[in-house]
């Protein structure tokens, strides 16, 4: 992370000089609490455990735009955890995202499904951005450009075998991995297979080459 200063989200906590609508403390508590993760068992129960980790509930039956959380890291895509400010919550695409719709109204769904407090910092939201665009440098995905926020992290699936993922934060650098168990439901393999070329040959690849290399040796 580049400077910090005093007065951020509703005036308090730190502000990201770069990327001002980043909820700091909130960030950073998410990313202790992936550090934390017990990333094992069946691919819900894990699934369960990255949404807890990212301060968002488990929401699969309401509805699309209010608040369901059922896609969130079960398909390529929607795999970045950004902790937003709340005052950037409501923020629309306007074309800033390539190959996202114009409008990607997020603000009601951010606001139902964000938990509070619990070590969350003070104010705003959390919700699973789409990681297409992070592949430049610097990123040009929905967490940086619509949202003017870095992602707290962001999930990778690991070739070669992408039966193992990691989580790494906006730098690159590794958080955490897991290994769910075989045939619990994992995303379909082609979905596994679109989320790392998303990231391949980007800085947010690296720590998921690395881990599945040293997967793949224990199969």
């Amino acid at each position: 992370m580049t400077s910090l200063s005093v007065g951020a989200d509703g005036g308090v906590g730190p502000v990201d000089a770069e990327y001002p609508g980043t909820a700091v403390e909130r960030m950073l508590s998410i990313r202790e609490r992936a550090r934390a993760a017990k990333l094992t068992g069946d691919w819900e129960t894990v699934r369960r455990q990255i949404l807890f980790a990212g301060g968002l509930k488990d929401l699969p039956d309401a509805a699309p735009g209010q608040g369901y959380t059922g896609h969130s890291f079960n398909d390529w895509n929607h795999c970045d955890l950004t902790a937003m400010a709340g005052s950037e919550s409501s923020n629309e695409n306007r074309g800033k995202v390539e190959g996202i719709a114009a409008g990607n109204q997020l603000g009601p769904g951010i606001a139902v499904a964000s938990l509070q407090g619990d070590g969350l910092g003070t104010g705003g939201g959390s919700w699973s951005t789409c990681l297409l665009g992070c592949h430049h440098d610097p990123p040009r995905d929905v967490a940086h450009l619509q949202f003017k926020s870095r992602i707290a992290f962001k999930l990778v699936w690991c070739p070669p075998a992408l039966a193992s993922f990691v989580l790494v934060d906006d730098d690159g650098g590794l958080l955490n991995a897991g290994t769910p168990a075989a045939g619990s439901g994992l995303p379909a393999l082609r979905e596994r297979q679109r989320n790392f070329q998303a990231v391949a040959g980007s800085k947010y690849a690296t720590e998921a080459e690395k881990y599945g290399t040293i997967a793949a040796s224990s199969l």
